[in-house]
């Protein structure tokens, strides 16, 4: 193949062909991804909104696909990041680069199993079994209309894939329609492989210069071991800020009695009925249990705790024993009893893994050394309490390392990767060394030595900025005023304060809250006294509320988590972004007061590296709403006065923008006033 164009060459060419126009850090980011797949050096870069990093990373991805014929992996958190990327960016970047390459460049998503709808399993009669909220006649019914909507969506999709719904479905009626890994068949064994949508995905994969795919698959495909992406040797990590938050969500794994009672009426009419009622039997033993615990993080095994753990293990193993190994041709002879099978043997398997995992997670006598969290939720069902174990991996550093950094060539961007001015918050939880061999700031010392190998792992981190001038173009305003927030919700100087910012702004605010119940709050007491509406999250779909807020200057829309990292709404309908207080994560969250824990037993400070960290990373994602564009202004108002007056002020405040500052609320006003006026 004759020598390809540079990676600037091509940038200029996409640049100019898709409309826009060049922008310095851009081509910076570009060049610096280029040179990680060069050297086969991980790269993490922090850029900002309005870089235009898609573009900087899929011109060297692509031009290192097409020249060395290897498959370029693209993770992403978000599905809406997924969908701009496969019908959007890609088939643009294709068609306008396709003159330099000298061919189009080839691209497909790819999911998880359980994203596909399962031929064999529309046409087998097998249902899941109902699980306890299903003696509810509306869920039932509603249930009943979802799945004969499906069973029609199935002859006409040509992909099967879950996101091409519209309307969704609950996730109760697409398990009608949908196998996990361990529930299929078989391509070679299923009636129906060969026309199987999540194979042809795979297949599809394969031939791809580009494929696009999830967090939590990658993570699948890393604690598995199981290959499930196609050949790569290069990652690129999109919103890399929640890797560590999904792929600590893949690893967990929970068991209730509820779970244990499903996985045994699987396995009625297969087995003995003796062997399954002795797993229902189990069931309600470890039920027993729990009902008799609060809700914490477990230390120690708690009393009893063992022995029902050991019976719902050997009951399982039993009833997984007596599901005899299929006979040779059963799929095809008999595909209806093969499909009940699998489905029984893979509810069976997770039961009794989840068992050992739970009895075996207290063998370390050190809690900070052991490789497991564990504890009981206890979540509110329709009214009734549901309780439930969970087991969560302490760090998945060790596993990111071993499985992702060792094999192949990482690039890791995201907006927000800095937290404190450094990388090394992020990067010590993806399992890389710190950059700084001594910290200067004790109070950013984690004290969690990442895991080490033989080989030393380079990885260097780059910001190039954003094409926003934010000293000039946005006000952080910290209201030190007001006292420290409380456990009591809002209290009348708070919502002072935001009325009459809202009324400065003349509408147009996002107020991002720490809680939903802070939300409603909050929006019940303004609607009674601002003029102008005000929307909260849960009145409608997230969507159409961010739509209405976009249509109309003077709506203002509250809400909490979601819409911290989900809103883009450039232009004038947005000058004010209010956040109630530092998010700080809840101070009962066992998986996090562990991870601290683990940290201050090796001389760090636990609070700075997990609370304040977790705080500084969505403060930056809070505060990045406000500037979608390069002619958006406005203002930051963040009500929490602890980020002026506290010793972490100082930490959190350099994750953020350099904002021009300011704790006077008459001058925050008047600015407000003046953008309103300068329609």
């Amino acid at each position: 193949m004759s020598e390809l164009p540079s990676v600037p060459e091509l940038l200029a060419v996409a640049v100019q062909s898709l409309g826009g126009a060049e922008r310095a850090n851009q081509l910076t980011m570009a060049s610096a991804v280029a040179n990680a797949i060069d050297t086969s050096e991980h790269l993490a870069v922090q850029a900002g909104t309005g870089t235009g990093k898609s573009l900087a990373y899929l011109v060297p991805s692509i031009r290192h696909a097409v020249q060395s014929g290897r498959t370029v992996v693209v993770s992403t958190a978000t599905i809406a990041l997924q969908r701009q990327l496969v019908e959007r960016d890609l088939p643009r970047l294709s068609a306008a680069l396709e003159p330099s390459l000298g061919r189009k460049t080839e691209f497909a998503i790819l999911k998880g199993r359980n994203n596909y709808l399962c031929l064999n399993k529309i046409n087998s009669s097998v249902q899941e079994p109902p699980d306890d909220q299903l003696f509810d006649a509306f869920a039932v019914s509603r249930m009943g209309r979802e799945v004969q909507r499906l069973n029609k969506w199935a002859s006409d999709t040509e992909t099967g894939d879950r996101d091409e719904v519209v309307p969704g479905v609950t996730d109760r009626s697409w398990r009608q329609v949908s196998v996990t890994s361990r529930e299929c068949l078989g391509k070679s064994r299923c009636p129906s492989g060969e026309d199987c949508f999540a194979e042809k995905a795979r297949m599809k994969s394969a031939q791809a210069d580009v494929v696009v795919t999830n967090h939590a698959l990658l993570a699948i495909d890393a604690i598995t071991g199981i290959q499930v992406l196609p050949e790569h040797d290069v990652v690129v990590i999109d919103e890399a800020h929640e890797l560590v938050d999904r792929v600590t969500s893949v690893a967990t794994a929970e068991l209730s009695e509820a779970a244990i009672s499903i996985a045994a009426r699987r396995c009625t009419k297969l087995i003995e009925e003796q062997d399954v009622d002795r797993l229902d039997g189990a069931a309600e033993a470890w039920g027993g249990v729990l009902e008799e615990l609060n809700a914490s993080r477990w230390d120690v095994m708690p009393n009893g705790a063992a022995a029902a753990l050991a019976l719902v293990r050997d009951s399982a193993w039993n009833v997984r024993t007596a599901l005899a190994p299929s006979r040779p041709g059963m799929a095809a002879s008999d595909p209806d009893a093969a499909a009940a099978r699998n489905a029984a043997l893979a509810a069976i398997d997770e039961v009794h893994d989840n068992a050992v995992r739970a009895l075996t997670a207290f063998d370390e006598p050190d809690p900070s050394k052991r490789r497991d969290v564990v504890w009981l939720a206890v979540e509110d069902q329709k009214g009734s309490a549901k309780r439930v174990l969970r087991m969560a991996p302490l760090s998945v550093g060790g596993l990111l390392r071993a499985r992702l950094f060792a094999e192949s060539t990482v690039v890791l961007t995201s907006a927000t990767l800095q937290v404190g001015g450094s990388f090394d918050g992020l990067a010590i939880n993806w399992g890389l060394p710190p950059q700084s061999a001594a910290r200067s700031d004790t109070a950013m010392a984690s004290g969690a030595e990442p895991p080490t190998d033989e080989t030393k792992i380079r990885w260097s981190s780059l910001d190039v900025g954003s094409p926003f001038d934010h000293a000039r173009s946005g006000i952080l305003y910290v209201a030190k005023h007001l006292p420290a927030p409380g456990r009591d919700g809002l209290v009348p100087s708070y919502l002072d304060e935001i009325e009459q910012l809202i009324t400065a702004a003349g509408g147009r605010t996002l107020g991002l809250f720490s809680s939903m119940r802070a939300a409603k709050a909050a929006s019940e007491a303004l609607r009674e006294r601002l003029d102008t509406p005000v929307l909260c999250q849960g009145d409608d779909s997230t969507g159409a509320l961010v739509t209405k807020f976009a249509e109309d200057e003077a709506t203002s829309l509250f809400g909490t988590l979601s819409l911290w990292q989900g809103v883009d709404v450039p232009g004038r309908s947005l000058s004010l972004v209010i956040l109630d207080r530092i998010p700080f994560p809840r101070p009962d969250d066992p998986l996090l007061v562990a991870r601290q824990r683990a940290i201050e037993s090796r001389g760090g400070n636990g609070f700075m590296a997990v609370a304040a960290n977790h705080a500084a990373l969505l403060l930056a994602q809070g505060t990045g709403r406000l500037l979608r564009s390069v002619d958006d202004r406005g203002v930051v108002a963040i009500l929490d006065s602890r980020l002026a007056t506290a010793r972490y002020g100082g930490y959190l405040r350099a994750s953020l923008p350099p904002y021009w500052e300011t704790s006077d609320p008459a001058v925050v006003r008047n600015a407000l006033k003046r953008l309103a006026s300068a329609g």
